[in-house]
């Protein structure tokens, strides 16, 4: 049991070194020496089985764990019960990669408050997710942790409290935490090692101590606006937050297992790396 880090998708010194398919991906971490990696379906869940499976088998080989990205189309939260259906489907679809690539967890955006009150959002979603569960125990994955996301638009479902609520619902539910979606949401909410601390105690007066030290986290720097998040920066802005130190000293403290995925603009590995170095340096001055 270790916290591990790694890249959402590939970063652009992927391709640079000659890289070029997904099966690459973990000889080019261990390069990096890195440790984890999301597999990107935002946009559908395309990766054959086969593929999946030969992909999962080289990650194992190199000790490295994958989580998947689920469509970001899926809206757990929509009045539209069509489309709440679907997104079960989507959710199943995106299980059946994870499991076969070994990956066991998916990581879900619940969808967005719309026309309707976050009350209204929050109860829909979930209603959505336990269908979620159902289905995927009728299908024997089960075993698939669903990893509701912490949002960056105001507009959409998925405050700090509303991922905490969803989770209470199953204790498989983990919640993804993306530090940079908290700061973007409030316009700037990090400002004091207190503040980021209070994420972490949020998480365990939840959800409880083994949620706590094992929860999935997205990290980077995220330019905003008044409407929340704007676009995704890299380590080397200095304007946007959030700040990765206070996260990493954190780490240390409270997580065993938590997986920091890195979603940098570009340069996402070489930002997971930063904050495994970080991470590692402060554990070794204990």
């Amino acid at each position: 049991m270790s916290v591990k880090f790694g890249p959402a998708g590939n970063s652009k010194s992927f391709f640079e070194k000659g890289y070029k398919h997904a099966l690459d991906v973990p000889d080019y971490l261990n390069e990096m020496g890195l440790d984890a990696f999301e597999y990107q379906c935002g946009r559908g869940v395309n990766i054959g089985e086969e593929k999946a499976r030969q992909l999962g088998e080289k990650a194992a080989k190199s000790g490295i764990s994958l989580s998947l990205h689920a469509p970001y189309y899926i809206s757990m939260s929509s009045i539209d019960e069509e489309k709440r259906l679907n997104s079960i489907n989507y959710i199943l679809a995106s299980a059946r990669a994870a499991d076969a690539m070994g990956a066991d967890r998916i990581i879900v955006h619940t969808g967005s408050c719309g026309k309707i009150s976050r009350e209204e959002a929050l109860k829909l979603a979930k209603d959505t997710m336990k269908l979620s569960l159902e289905a995927l125990d009728r299908e024997n994955l089960g075993h698939i942790h669903i990893c509701p996301e912490t949002m960056g638009k105001v507009n959409q479902l998925g405050t700090l409290d509303e991922v905490l609520s969803l989770c209470e619902l199953d204790k498989r539910l983990i919640p993804c935490i993306d530090f940079g979606h908290l700061n973007a949401r409030d316009l700037g909410f990090f400002k004091s090692f207190s503040d980021y601390e209070s994420v972490f105690c949020a998480i365990g007066e939840r959800l409880g101590e083994e949620r706590l030290k094992s929860f999935h986290s997205h990290f980077s720097k995220i330019e905003y606006t008044a409407g929340g998040e704007r676009r995704h920066l890299t380590f080397a802005d200095t304007v946007y937050g959030p700040d990765f130190e206070p996260v990493m000293e954190l780490a240390g403290k409270y997580c065993e297992s938590t997986r920091f995925i890195c979603e940098s603009d570009g340069t996402q590995a070489e930002d997971a790396k930063t904050m495994k170095e970080y991470y590692n340096s402060k554990k070794s001055e204990k």
